[in-house]
């Protein structure tokens, strides 16, 4: 890159709040040019830290385990009040994500259950650097996968690759330039209602659909989000990560840099507050409150993005599942295998894919989680290859020491 350009991009990204890390290689960067087809496909990862209930995302509503397990915090099987939404016969969605369903409708959102890390750690921290180094049980690489793939894509401009936040993750880091677009600060002052009593009391009495209810609703789902943020415990899960209220909003400055001329093909966000040791609820309560946003934000990515969306993936990830049984706190533990998500215009989707091991306490991983029998790296395998055009023979220099397992046609 010329020195007129490197000065015109970094005026730009100051300028818009942007930070650039690796631009000392940008000189020697071949012009950007799509591939064969003149496709210039884009792909999204959203990874949830502190560990998402994927049992109470895609609710295994056949398995009178996953009830017995659960006697507060299972949701409903279809039909039943407050029960989930039925995908496929085994397998329901939790109602919070009603939003998703005419993604998984026009067959454009998929899930891969059991699915995860083979490394058995419980370790929020330990389990999170593995995901994002892709390389599960080893830290000794230096950069992370999601930056190996930006140097198997064709280069592009310094916002080809970029983060959501204020500090480049693990998962971008490395020698290949990535942009970073930092979130705003927020903080909130105690108040009355965050006492449980009085929460609980105007839960029941907004819990209609009246317009006032629905600003009860939506304003609690603010407040709670904000709370979570700043719990001391669930902040070090979540490294500082927002909650999901952040990507509907943020989303739309995403889909504009994938859409327009940044030429942003890789783009990470991090979303916090999925650490449900204490209260986590069923349908209704403090999980429900962290997916309903989150499924409002895809949906509204998914318009932001307009056509480029055929073009798009997105993964929704997390570093692991949590327990099979509740605790005594009517939360969920530290846990195994979870779900993946998958959406895009080029997914195969309304399916829920993986071999479905059971919940029976025999099934179990170590007697209390649900298996892993999906390798994450077998899931997002076919979005590199098939999706974003890199070469099967290059999968293990982005995932090293690793050889597909299973295949997955998810696109």
């Amino acid at each position: 890159m010329k020195r007129r350009q490197f000065l015109k991009y970094s005026t730009l990204t100051a300028a818009s709040g942007f930070t650039i890390m690796g631009l000392n290689g940008l000189h020697k960067q071949p012009a950007y040019s799509q591939n064969r087809s003149g496709r210039r496909p884009k792909l999204i990862v959203i990874l949830l830290r502190g560990a998402v209930d994927g049992l109470n995302v895609v609710v295994p509503y056949r398995e009178a385990g996953y009830y017995e397990a659960r006697p507060t915090l299972a949701i409903p099987k279809p039909g039943e009040t407050q029960g989930a939404i039925n995908l496929d016969g085994q397998f329901g969605l939790h109602p919070a994500l009603a939003d998703l369903m005419p993604l998984w409708q026009s067959k454009q959102l998929a899930f891969v259950h059991a699915c995860g890390s083979p490394d058995p750690t419980r370790s929020h921290f330990d389990a999170q650097d593995y995901m994002e180094l892709g390389t599960p049980g080893h830290k000794k690489a230096g950069d992370g996968w999601l930056n190996r793939v930006l140097a198997h894509l064709p280069a592009g401009r310094p916002t080809q690759g970029l983060n959501l936040g204020n500090q480049t993750p693990l998962i971008l880091s490395g020698p290949k330039s990535v942009a970073n677009l930092p979130f705003g600060q927020q903080a909130v002052r105690p108040l009355p209602l965050d006492k449980p009593p009085i929460q609980s009391a105007f839960d029941r009495l907004y819990q209609g659909n009246t317009k006032l209810s629905q600003a009860y609703q939506e304003g609690l789902v603010a407040r709670d989000i904000l709370k979570t943020e700043l719990d001391t415990e669930m902040m070090k899960a979540s490294k500082g990560a927002p909650g999901p209220s952040s990507l509907k909003t943020n989303g739309r400055r995403i889909a504009q840099l994938l859409s327009g001329n940044a030429e942003t093909q890789i783009a990470f966000i991090s979303l916090g507050g999925w650490d449900t040791h204490v209260n986590q609820g069923a349908s209704q309560g403090q999980l429900a409150r962290l997916l309903q946003p989150l499924g409002q934000g895809l949906n509204q990515l998914k318009t932001s993005l307009g056509n480029t969306f055929d073009d798009t993936t997105i993964v929704v990830m997390s570093e692991f599942g949590r327990t099979v049984a509740e605790n005594g706190n009517r939360g969920t533990d530290h846990g195994h295998g979870n779900v993946l998500w998958v959406l895009g215009g080029q997914v195969r989707g309304r399916q829920v894919y993986g071999d479905w091991p059971g919940l029976a306490e025999s099934q179990r991983h170590q007697g209390r989680d649900l298996a892993v029998t999906t390798d994450f790296r077998d899931a997002i395998a076919p979005l590199l290859t098939t999706g974003m055009g890199v070469n099967p023979q290059q999968l293990n220099k982005i995932f090293p020491g690793y050889s597909p397992q299973k295949q997955l046609s998810l696109i």
